[in-house]
């Protein structure tokens, strides 16, 4: 059976940096714009040209990422001016751009109130704006604003919207739920009835987040015959974001329902990249990936529990509903006091541990583990330190380097000024093969201190932690009081993208920082195969 063709418009870089805290500098949208030709989304919207100047500059030349179509971003003409006399649209038609993406109102209530025009008169903007992009050449398309919220309060005008976008020669005419309030089963009903009027391989989808609903709209606007799909990586956006890409693409791949009737650009092979590119995005941006993201999450093929664990290892389809390897990702069976030796040979297994499932070594771990997680260690979420663990059980891990002592200082210190300012220092001493070695480091914090001391001169070893960074720090107090245990747990990262976890556990909040990081360095040297001391 032949498959119909579904067409992915990420607008990462125009609505995605409508997200709160998000702004795109010029190399890091190139670099964005390099990963989405990679994986082989369709379109690849960047920005809005003359907005701001690293938008213009994004389309100050001509640019290829793939076979991605380079899509500019604008509004329609204003009501009022000719084509030529708007600055706005005069700047988007001479974009180095392969598409062009017009905006316009499709809702009675913003035509009068927004733009303060007439109903014809916005009806008359949209289709000189679609004659003058189609007039240079570019395929040209129009997101119709607010569209079900128009639809519903007048559907006869929120039509004559989307006919005259179409009529005037538009390659796609999008149907957006701006305000993200629209539920699936309405959004089936509408775009089946815009259909009747609009052939569904000229239409097009945004859906927005409000109701966490986004990826379900979307699927239903499909299963009602749109054939273009906008949306973002990881779900950027405005508000709570857009119909979330890293969601829709495995979900289109993999699921039965949908790669059965139809085909998209992105290949078996690429899709094994989204999980890394959903990660590197969040390093771009300096944001901790969502464990949980469906898909993509470190925890979207996490087991727990050991009688689910012990059925994974049997078939992993009892309780994985796709092979997390197809999108890049990786199945964790976690060690926890609730998990049983099941888990323990799962994870050993995924560590690259062959080990008897009858080896004494393996209850003596397992009690180990139960006994730690009693004194406030967790492993289930720091898998680097059960590792290190692990191996050191069943196996070994070199000594690269021994600490001797370390301590910190906090001072307060009071400037000529009669300010007030707080200096932590902190100084590690440490042996490398043998030979001592002292550090002294200053920091915004003891921990802070700390890591910059310890990874100030590991010899040997130096090139091998010179990507390594920290990305989160988390604190758990487990019983109360200033004498309570606390436990610790430090996420890092490196060049090539890998995300590991630590743990500590002491009575010193600043012990347990440092028993964390000190697990960090050594599992990257190890996973860095460091040649042993």
């Amino acid at each position: 059976m032949t498959r119909e063709r579904l067409y992915l418009f990420d607008t990462t870089l125009r609505d995605g940096q409508q997200t709160a805290g998000v702004d795109f500098a010029l190399e890091e949208k190139l670099t964005v714009a390099r990963m989405l030709g990679d994986i082989g989304v369709d379109y690849i919207e960047g920005g809005y040209p003359g907005a701001n100047p690293t938008d213009t500059a994004f389309f100050g030349e001509p640019r290829r990422f793939g076979k991605a179509r380079v899509t500019a971003f604008g509004m329609t003409k204003r009501p009022g001016r000719s084509v030529s006399n708007d600055p706005g649209l005069q700047t988007v038609l001479a974009a180095h751009a392969d598409a062009l993406c017009f905006v316009g109102k499709s809702w009675d209530y913003h035509v009068e109130v927004a733009l303060g025009t007439t109903l014809d008169e916005n009806l008359r903007s949209i289709r000189e704006t679609v004659e003058a992009g189609t007039a240079s050449g570019r395929e040209t398309m129009v997101d119709c604003e607010h569209f079900f919220d128009g639809y519903k309060a007048n559907p006869a005008y929120a039509l004559a919207c989307a006919k005259a976008a179409h009529e005037s020669g538009a390659r796609w005419v999008v149907l957006c739920d701006t305000n993200g309030g629209t539920l699936p089963h309405e959004v089936s009903r509408i775009v089946s009835e815009v259909t009747a009027h609009i052939p569904g391989d000229r239409l097009g989808i945004h859906a927005h987040d409000d109701t966490g609903c986004a990826v379900a709209n979307a699927l239903a606007a499909v299963d009602a015959g749109v054939r273009q799909i906008q949306g973002t990586l990881n779900g950027l956006g405005e508000r709570c974001g857009n119909t979330n890409l890293v969601t829709l693409i495995p979900t289109l791949k993999l699921k039965e329902d949908y790669r059965s009737r139809f085909e998209i650009g992105i290949t078996d092979e690429s899709l094994k990249s989204l999980t890394q590119l959903s990660r590197l995005l969040d390093e771009i941006l300096n944001r901790n990936p969502n464990r949980h993201a469906p898909y993509v999450g470190v925890n979207a093929f996490a087991t727990k529990a050991g009688i689910h664990a012990s059925a994974i290892l049997k078939d992993p389809r009892t309780y994985e509903h796709v092979p997390p390897e197809a999108i890049g990702n990786k199945r964790r069976l976690m060690v926890s006091d609730q998990g049983g030796k099941s888990n323990l040979l799962a994870e050993l297994e995924r560590i690259g541990m062959q080990v008897d499932k009858d080896d004494p070594r393996l209850a003596r771990l397992l009690d180990e583990v139960k006994e730690r997680e009693n004194a406030g260690y967790a492993y289930e979420g720091a898998a680097a330190s059960f590792e290190l663990l692990a191996r050191r059980a069943l196996g070994t891990v070199p000594d690269y380097f021994i600490i001797d002592t370390f301590r910190t200082s906090v001072e307060r210190r009071q400037d000529r000024k009669g300010a007030w300012d707080t200096v932590c220092e902190a100084v590690v001493k440490l042996r490398v093969k043998g030979e001592s070695r002292m550090s002294v480091a200053e920091g915004n914090g003891p921990v802070n201190a700390l890591d910059g001391a310890l990874r100030k001169d590991l010899g040997i070893y130096q090139p091998f932690i010179a990507d390594l960074r920290l990305t989160d720090f988390k604190v758990r107090i487990l019983n109360g009081g200033t004498e309570a245990v606390t436990r610790v747990t430090i996420e890092s990262t490196d060049g090539n993208g890998d995300v590991w976890t630590t743990v500590g556990v002491s009575e010193n909040i600043i012990d347990a920082s440092f028993q964390a990081l000190v697990d960090s360095l050594t599992f990257k040297l190890l996973k860095s195969e460091a040649p042993a001391p």
